[in-house]
């Protein structure tokens, strides 16, 4: 049977190594400060950056098919959602998503008709618009409310930071190699060729070796079971995640989510967070449900 993955390139591997390191060493030395009053609105910072890195991705691929959501509206309603997940603490809300829903309906809509020079396709346009608003304020909103979650152990909410970081991590790793050279039987043919069952099982595998590592080092608090359980559940919901996005790259015939500015080796932004923007909500569910973190 044929090979669905090709052989490793070593030059782009090297790429990929180098950027993750300057990243790394950036969030690891953020996440060392996690508990400083700086360290929650430096995260808030990122986390606004880069939604609005994503939804100008999401929205220069959608220009390729001739639609035009809107940059500023789906940015706006993103940091909404983002400010949301900042200030809501306890019983107090001063920005509930009510009110960014109301908000941003008009934003969105009535402002189409203003700034939409191609109204034919104003149906998908908007939804695209909504789209990419939802889609990274969600994703990148858990990760924030994660970031300031409070616990026994000192800087709680960096720890479990870093622990969705390795494991979704250690997952991606563990699937690029185990598909470079194992990869035989096609896991989603039509989304992604060259993804294969191979390094699906793989990436389950770097999951959970992820989570036992956390385990061992920063979250001391975690059963076994929990570490099965989240490199189990991180590591679904992160492939899922990476194959969503892939439909929406594959859809509009582009092969990284940059549409010209990237990440040397990595793609674009929307290439980066397509894992952790469903996994962080999962992890979330996981540690509120079971744990009892609010």
């Amino acid at each position: 049977m044929e090979r669905t993955t090709p052989k490793m390139d070593t030059k782009n591997l090297a790429v990929r190594v180098t950027s993750a390191l300057v990243f790394g060493v950036f969030f690891f030395t953020l996440l060392w400060f996690g508990d400083r009053s700086w360290a929650s609105w430096t995260y808030l910072a990122i986390m606004a950056a880069t939604a609005a890195l994503g939804v100008r991705e999401l929205t220069l691929m959608a220009r390729v098919r001739r639609f035009n959501p809107s940059l500023a509206a789906g940015t706006l309603v993103a940091w909404g959602i983002l400010a949301h997940f900042f200030l809501a603490s306890g019983n107090l809300d001063p920005v509930p998503l009510w009110l960014i829903f109301a908000a941003g309906a008009p934003v969105i809509h009535f402002g189409a008709l203003f700034f939409d020079k191609d109204l034919d396709e104003a149906l998908p346009s908007q939804a695209i618009t909504w789209l990419g608003a939802l889609y990274l304020g969600f994703g990148l909103g858990f990760q924030q409310k994660l970031f300031m979650l409070q616990g026994t152990l000192p800087k709680t909410g960096s720890r479990l930071i870093l622990a969705l970081f390795i494991i979704t991590w250690f997952g991606d790793t563990a699937a690029y190699f185990v598909g470079s050279y194992f990869g035989r039987r096609k896991l989603a043919p039509r989304v992604s060729p060259k993804k294969s069952w191979e390094g699906a099982f793989g990436n389950l595998g770097g999951n959970l070796l992820g989570a036992f590592l956390m385990q061992a080092t920063v979250c001391p608090e975690w059963s076994a079971v929990d570490c099965v359980a989240l490199g189990l559940l991180l590591g679904t919901a992160g492939q899922l995640g990476d194959l969503v996005e892939s439909t929406w790259k594959r859809s509009v015939g582009v092969k990284d989510s940059n549409v010209g500015v990237g990440i040397p080796g990595h793609g674009g932004i929307l290439d980066r967070v397509d894992s952790l923007v469903f996994a962080a909500p999962v992890m979330y569910a996981y540690v509120h449900f079971v744990h009892g973190f609010n």
